[in-house]
């Protein structure tokens, strides 16, 4: 089942190098995901520090990139030179590193209390398999232009720079295991007031230790998969190159074969996972009456009185959903409840298993995006008419902008345990099915390859 080693990380030197006056902090430098640094986010890291990782993992393109010069050899230059210049500095024992993020959920009212809570997990390298080994599981597709992307930059780099988020099952062993009153050797918190801490862990019995309680586990993407499915390519491809290259036997350690992953145990009560909205805009035509008309055939639907906000809308859903299916359709000056999904048509959920037909997101897609609203399963892949939000209020905030959206989408939550029936069942969602919340930092550690 799943492999996993300690590795001697990268990490950003704190104080920088001598030939630098300019003492670094771990928020100077670390990122969120590349997929969620917006313009405004990227500028704000470019300021931050000449040495944040967002130069490496989300460059800005320039007028004249061409073949030898663009955003991918800029990253591999700037890799090369900060290990060179000390300001990333590799650890000298192989090591794990316990990563706990503390935070409050976003989106509470002021009225309601915000309770805090603690996510604790690890990082180490993991064995790359192909799921059709049956150790690491997927839940929701991906697309090729990310991949392309990520896999250049590997290419260029030949280091991985965030972790891929992975879950676990487990009684809470491990967590005790690594659970340490030490000071963190990394501690930070983000433009979202999560706290990062990092906890290096160099002993070697309590290293062997963990690898064995997870010598038995199965293991889920939660985020990341279009980086695992990254790293699976480049590990096929360099496979092909050394195949090619000698007749000696391959490695099967070779560090191709792994990944960077962060473990959490999917039985903690700190793994939350909020709700992507959906934004409808663009339709060359749009009637509420005719979409009320349309969905009235696949569910139950009740009209909201008064303005709808983003607590109340929270507090319907939340309230509804204990129930099943609960979707609102918002318009600028409608609002409607969707909920008991009626029996549909067979070709409605053609190839989907009473599993992924239970999905919210799935009734949402299969029978309001496609069914009442006539958009194709490719638009919906390419966003042509659609975007994903996870802010209810943002998302109703573009009911009123200078160009409207036609209508807005908000959704409860997928649970933790339909995300795993799913995963093990060798089943995938919709894309943007679950956002985990908070997401794992990029450069707390950096696995080079060479």
């Amino acid at each position: 089942m799943a492999d996993i080693h300690p590795f001697r990380a990268f990490r950003y030197a704190t104080p920088a190098h001598a030939k630098d006056s300019q003492t670094l902090s771990p928020a100077q430098v670390v990122t969120q995901p590349y997929d969620k640094i917006t313009p405004a986010l990227q500028d704000r890291y470019y300021a931050a520090s000449p040495y944040n990782l967002v130069r490496i993992i989300l460059g800005r393109r320039q007028a004249d990139d061409n073949p030898a010069n663009n955003v991918y050899s800029r990253a591999a230059a700037y890799f090369r030179d900060w290990r060179q210049q000390g300001i990333l500095r590799q650890d000298s024992l192989p090591s794990l590193y316990v990563y706990s993020q503390r935070f409050t959920l976003p989106g509470f009212s002021k009225e309601r209390s915000t309770p805090e809570l603690e996510r604790r997990g690890f990082i180490a390298l993991g064995r790359i398999e192909d799921y059709s080994a049956g150790v690491v599981f997927r839940h929701e597709q991906t697309l090729a232009k990310p991949k392309a992307d990520r896999l250049d930059l590997l290419r260029a780099t030949g280091a991985h720079f965030g972790q891929i988020f992975m879950l676990y099952e487990d009684s809470g062993h491990l967590d005790s295991l690594l659970n340490t009153p030490a000071d963190p050797d990394i501690a930070l918190t983000d433009e979202s007031g999560v706290l990062h801490r990092v906890w290096q862990v160099s002993d070697p019995a309590l290293i062997a230790s963990v690898r064995t309680a997870m010598g038995d586990k199965k293991l889920i993407i939660a985020d990341g998969h279009h980086r695992y499915e990254t790293a699976l390519s480049y590990r096929n491809e360099c496979r092909a190159a050394a195949s090619a290259s000698s007749s000696t036997a391959q490695s099967s350690d070779a560090p191709y074969e792994f990944v960077m992953m962060t473990f959490v145990n999917m039985n903690s009560p700190a793994l939350a996972v909020l709700p992507t909205h959906r934004v409808v805009h663009s339709l060359p035509s749009f009637s509420e009456e005719a979409f009320r008309n349309a969905a009235r055939a696949f569910f139950d639907i009740d009209e909201l009185d008064g303005p709808l906000d983003a607590p109340r809308a929270a507090a319907i859903l939340r309230e509804c959903g204990r129930a099943g299916t609960s979707i609102l359709a918002v318009t600028a000056s409608r609002a409607f409840l969707l909920h008991h999904p009626n029996p549909n048509p067979a070709e409605v959920f053609a190839g989907l298993s009473i599993r992924q037909q239970s999905l919210d997101v799935v009734q949402l897609h299969r029978v309001l995006l496609e069914n009442a609203l006539h958009l194709s399963e490719e638009s919906i892949r390419n966003q042509q008419n659609i975007a994903y939000v996870r802010d209810a209020a943002e998302a109703l905030s573009n009911l009123e902008s200078s160009v409207p959206a036609n209508i807005v989408f908000l959704m409860n939550p997928c649970r933790v345990s339909q995300v795993r029936d799913i995963a093990f069942a060798g089943e995938v969602m919709p894309q943007k099915s679950t956002d985990f919340y908070p997401k794992l930092l990029s450069g707390l550690t950096v696995y080079a390859l060479d």
